[in-house]
């Protein structure tokens, strides 16, 4: 699934419906163009904070996922902390994978 994931970015990419890095997603969540937000889980505390108390104060929804090194090799870039998801259909299908990532053999 994890995999799965990382090709989803990658098509959304493709489709012109992700953006990345600190500054530029903080614009979109700012501007109510993201849909979704997903950090690093390698992040920092500070940046992994400042995500949650900005998405939660814009009503974005935010998931923690994978390693700064895997979501940039995903997107076609160098290594990425944060990438943003500017369209809803891909928002709520990469919500849906990464919250039930796991569970597609029994898992918890």
């Amino acid at each position: 699934m994890v995999e799965r994931i990382y090709s989803f970015l990658g098509l959304a990419t493709k489709a012109g419906k992700l953006l990345s890095g600190d500054e530029t997603c903080e614009r979109a969540v700012k501007n109510g163009k993201a849909h979704l937000v997903i950090v690093s889980e390698d992040a920092s505390d500070n940046t992994k904070k400042k995500f949650s108390d900005k998405c939660a104060f814009w009503d974005v929804d935010i998931r923690f996922f994978g390693t700064k090194e895997h979501l940039g090799k995903s997107t076609g870039k160098d290594v990425r902390t944060v990438i943003a998801i500017t369209d809803r259909g891909f928002a709520e299908h990469l919500k849906e994978m990464i919250d039930n990532r796991g569970k597609e053999h029994g898992g918890v």
